[in-house]
């Protein structure tokens, strides 16, 4: 549950909690932020937020500054932005001492908006939902590989030769989960003392791989539980003198996904996607599916927004190669699933890297531009989704990169600023990774070439 700030200064005064969290996503879905004094953000910080480089919004994922963004620049000064608290996020932060946080919307000194922010892009397509009397209701099914290696230890040894903390696929097995069984406990129960519904947890087919499910939310609360639990989970894990890792793809196995679950529900709670058509959806459900199969390519950068997220798209890999839906088919980028009020429609082209607020800011846009045009839904892929003639997903994010640059329905769902931010952060990986000469080179070309 979330404390009030009542609740908080009584926890101040009685000394259980001295600090405070701040907290803003930033472009690659990592908290950023400071540590306040509880007393300084009650007196000051709690009505008023706090500044922040306006850089946040603009580095790469080493925290270089780099060229290309309007909002932040050296010839601009580096100024600042307010970090907004959002009172409503307010909560404990169990496996850290004495601590609360609070999630913040970014915004200018005069009050408007950074509308490249992750949690302003959701905003805004959450609006565009409300508009028609709608909310999204949504769940996030982060998959990680856990290792027995500290985080320390693993960038000594560059991260070759880790211990995984099973050495076999330990799919639904609960003798694998058990070996691991101590590091979930506290993961699962430091996320329910900060207010979170824990569902489940399972093995994975990679070595080390698990999976911790949450029950399903209004969209902006369930990203932002998904960011604090990806970051929790890591500290939980360094804690523990271990490491987990999110990457979509950390070896040649089977990748880390993150499949999002979206429905809808007018402001009565009754579901919208739900019907008495085809397949048990309505109209409006159908229309919402179709819409999302056809902006998929359109907006598949902010679904797979780094150069190793594309390596997951393997046939037979559970990850999809095929632009197609299906009912209760996993071969397939969309899949139906539940029946009645639980209907939804599950998008499986995310991996574990992914920014929630914009992969679901990109579902909602896909699924309204379907429903305001229309559009009709194409029979289901019945068979083997991976050997069907179909559109392909994106196999590379220059790729990506050039149908969201020439994508009109991403200029009007997003608008020309925010499409040109992120196309500059996809060009600065992009340079980076040409320049660089990896290992797979090293060993190829060394002696032979």
């Amino acid at each position: 549950m979330p404390l009030t700030l009542d609740e908080l200064r009584s926890l101040a005064d009685e000394g259980r909690i001295d600090t405070v969290i701040i907290a803003i996503t930033d472009m690659q879905g990592r908290l950023q932020g400071k540590r306040l004094s509880a007393r300084y953000f009650l007196e000051e910080v709690a009505g008023h937020g706090s500044e922040g480089c306006n850089y946040l919004l603009a580095v790469d994922v080493d925290m270089n500054t780099v060229d290309g963004y309007a909002m932040s620049s050296w010839e601009s000064g580096y100024g600042d932005f307010v970090m907004r608290p959002d009172l409503a996020t307010l909560r404990l932060v169990p496996w850290q001492e004495g601590a609360a946080l609070v999630q913040a919307d970014v915004v200018w000194e005069d009050g408007s908006p950074v509308t490249a922010s992750p949690r302003q892009i959701l905003r805004r397509q959450l609006d565009r939902l409300a508009a028609r009397g709608w909310d999204a209701y949504v769940g996030t099914e982060l998959e990680f590989v856990v290792y027995r290696d500290s985080y320390e230890e693993g960038w000594r040894k560059a991260y070759r030769d880790l211990t995984p903390a099973n050495q076999y696929n330990v799919d639904y097995s609960l003798l694998g989960g058990a070996r691991v069984e101590p590091l979930l406990r506290r993961i699962r129960n430091g996320m329910t003392g900060a207010g979170m519904y824990v569902e489940s947890a399972k093995g994975e087919c990679n070595p080390g791989q698990h999976e911790i499910v949450f029950r399903f939310s209004e969209a902006l609360n369930a990203c932002d539980d998904h960011v604090l639990y990806k970051n929790g989970a890591k500290e939980i894990a360094a804690q523990e003198g271990m490491s987990i890792t999110f990457m979509a793809k950390p070896n040649d196995r089977e990748g880390n996904s993150c499949h999002v679950h979206v429905s809808l529900r007018d402001r009565d709670g009754v579901p919208v996607m739900a019907g008495d058509g085809p397949f048990g959806l309505s109209t409006a459900g159908a229309h919402f599916i179709a819409g999302q199969q056809a902006a998929l390519r359109d907006l598949t950068l902010l679904l797979a927004p780094n150069i190793n997220s594309y390596k997951r798209y393997q046939p037979g890999s559970f990850a999809p190669t095929a632009i197609k839906w299906g009912v209760d088919n996993r071969t397939c980028a969309l899949r139906l699933v539940g029946h009645g009020p639980s209907l939804r429609v599950e998008n499986r082209v995310p991996g574990g890297d992914v920014n929630p607020y914009l992969a679901v800011a990109a579902l909602i846009a896909g699924g309204l531009h379907g429903i305001e045009n229309e559009l009709p839904l194409e029979e289901p892929c019945t068979g083997n989704a991976y050997a069907a003639d179909a559109p392909a997903v994106a196999t590379t994010l220059r790729d990506a990169l050039a149908d969201w640059e020439g994508s009109a329905l991403a200029a009007e769902a997003f608008g020309k600023d925010v499409v040109a931010h992120y196309a500059n952060n996809a060009r600065v990986e992009l340079a980076a990774f040409d320049r660089a000469v990896t290992d797979w080179e090293m060993f190829r070309g060394f002696e032979r070439l």
